[in-house]
């Protein structure tokens, strides 16, 4: 019986794997390249999405793991003396405002310029004030004003409500015929007497016009008022302005009676702080910039109308009273 033969596979798989038309596997392929039909076919691997999924995991795991096991700088504890060095060199390098300037920041949209028109007064201090006025302008001092409305006096007033509600002295409005005020924004409008109150030299007026932004000043008490404490006063002397001059106060509860003897005026703050006409009508603030009273008068025993350190200002209680307001 004759035997099947066989035959070594090495050489033969060897010389076939080096033909250019023979399949990995030893199954020659087709003319095409593709392999005859039944032949096994080797498949690849391919990622699915689940694959991705765990590989991004690992990968941000890893991540993780290597920032937290950065080395981290350690945090700088400030200590007092840290803190004492860094205050010592804001002082040394910045300018502070005084507090003076302080409060003229704040309660400087409150303040306005009032004007009355009218025929001219004849009176010693009216021509004083007249002449007070072409100086600061640089005129000559008798010069007269242009024809059309005459400045009968130029004084200064405070916002207490924002709806235009401003409070002045009684004699910078007294008799005239047309008052305009100045907002600081620079609005003038005309304005109108609402209220007096004679006793104490007040005067509400109603502006016809406001800003779209007023702010009316902040009233404080003067209950806790003392001599010795910081105030300012805030006008237009003689038409300029508006002006700051600081002091103290005085003293408390003094009388004043006008130079013609027409009136005398009760419970006035005293104060330092220089003031002129025109500063008549302007609050007197603390150092917060809240209103303490309205300044009145100036004590002078001669004709010339200038301060020589004493002025005098209405307790803003009884300005309050003046606009039906209860008192603090």
């Amino acid at each position: 019986m004759r035997r099947t033969a066989f035959y070594s596979r090495s050489p033969r798989a060897s010389s076939d794997a080096e033909r250019p038309d023979a399949d990995p596997q030893g199954v020659p392929a087709s003319a095409d390249g593709t392999p005859p039909e039944g032949a096994p076919t080797k498949e690849r691997w391919q990622p699915g999405p689940r694959a991705f999924g765990v590989l991004l995991v690992l990968f941000v795991a890893l991540g993780a793991g290597g920032i937290a096991l950065w080395p981290r700088q350690a945090a700088q504890t400030l200590t007092q003396k840290d803190i004492d060095a860094a205050v010592l060199r804001t002082l040394q390098t910045t300018s502070l405002p005084s507090p003076a300037a302080r409060a003229a920041d704040t309660v400087r949209p409150s303040i306005v310029r009032v004007v009355g028109y009218g025929p001219e007064r004849a009176s010693p201090e009216a021509k004083t004030e007249k002449r007070g006025r072409n100086l600061a302008r640089g005129k000559p001092p008798e010069a007269d004003p242009p024809p059309g409305e005459v400045e009968r006096g130029v004084g200064t007033g405070v916002v207490i409500v924002d709806k235009g509600v401003i409070l002045t002295n009684l004699h910078v409005v007294a008799g005239a015929e047309t008052i305009k005020v100045t907002f600081a924004d620079g609005l003038e409008t005309i304005a109108t007497v609402t209220g007096v109150q004679p006793e104490n030299d007040l005067a509400v007026l109603q502006a016809q016009k406001i800003p779209d932004d007023l702010i009316a000043a902040t009233m404080t008490s003067t209950a806790d008022l003392q001599p010795g404490d910081q105030v300012a006063a805030v006008g237009f002397p003689f038409g300029i302005g508006p002006s700051v001059s600081a002091g103290v106060v005085s003293g408390l509860k003094r009388s004043f009676r006008s130079p013609e003897g027409k009136q005398e005026l009760g419970n006035l703050i005293q104060f330092d702080a220089a003031a002129n006409p025109g500063n008549s009508g302007g609050p007197l603030v603390n150092m917060d910039g809240e209103v303490l009273g309205i300044v009145t008068a100036i004590l002078n025993p001669t004709q010339q109308r200038t301060f020589i350190g004493i002025g005098f200002a209405v307790p803003i209680e009884n300005a309050a009273s003046a606009l039906g307001s209860p008192p603090f």
